[in-house]
């Protein structure tokens, strides 16, 4: 499928108003007569610029997934020799300015998968396919590492991306949700702290008691240790001729009258 070509001031205000009242209403319920009024022009110029509806729905998919490429080809050309606290940070960033910068193209995308199918889901799945394929790329490469738990990674990927760019939505949901009164930076501060602290496991993070309980076992398994080389050498209180002596003692005293 070709890309469709913008250029003309009147194509990309058309454009901007199709992409905000496809991803509000869906595909069926926006007429043209509706984009035309939004973008402050005629039905009548509308038609001179996209022969059809469905060419005006694929304009603004792929308008708004522009502002996502030139993003994912930075993080695809940084993120291999970052460590896995940069890492997480930097695909983090990236989904969170998909929901600041293009908020449209996830609910462009379902209205595809939902209403349209066929060549426009396929369409939809090109676009996003190279965007998560890149996360969960990232992700494998630092659990193969042992930098990162071994965890699955397109369930991780599935996961960040659903939460993340679903946030501003559900947030609202959530009575007393402080997500949805965050702008962008802590936004994005708030999921790379909690995806380190799921997926990164430091020497801070082990509770006290298991190496305080882990020390009373080492401890211990010292001693033991040391009273089977005294045992073995013949020096000490369990040492082989001290249990000699005491065997020979009782042999004695069972054979007095």
């Amino acid at each position: 499928m070709k890309r469709i070509q913008l250029g003309h001031a009147v194509s990309e205000r058309i454009v901007r108003a199709a992409g905000l009242l496809f991803s509000r209403q869906g595909y069926y319920k926006t007429g043209t007569q509706e984009i035309a009024r939004l973008a402050d022009t005629s039905e009548v110029t509308l038609f001179r610029h996209f022969e059809h509806k469905e060419d005006i729905f694929i304009a603004a998919l792929q308008s708004s997934y522009e502002g996502v490429e030139s993003r994912l080809s930075m993080f695809c050309r940084t993120v291999d020799d970052r460590t896995p606290e940069e890492a997480l940070s930097k695909i983090i960033s990236l989904l969170v300015e998909i929901t600041t910068f293009s908020p449209e193209l996830p609910k462009l995308i379902a209205v595809a998968a939902v209403e349209l199918r066929g060549k426009y889901e396929d369409l939809s799945y090109r676009l996003v396919t190279p965007l998560l394929s890149a996360i969960s790329s990232c992700l494998k490469l630092n659990i193969e590492k042992g930098k990162l738990r071994n965890l699955n990674p397109e369930i991780i990927t599935a996961a960040m991306a659903l939460t993340i760019i679903a946030q501003p939505g559900i947030s609202r949901l959530i009575e007393g949700c402080e997500l949805s009164r965050m702008n962008g930076r802590e936004t994005r501060e708030e999921f790379s702290s909690f995806w380190r602290k799921v997926l990164i496991v430091s020497e801070s993070q082990i509770p006290s008691k298991v190496i305080a309980t882990e020390g009373v076992s080492s401890n211990s398994a010292s001693i033991r240790s040391r009273e089977l080389g005294n045992l073995s050498a013949g020096s000490g209180p369990l040492s082989s001729r001290s249990l000699d002596r005491d065997r020979t003692a009782d042999s004695d005293g069972k054979r007095a009258p």
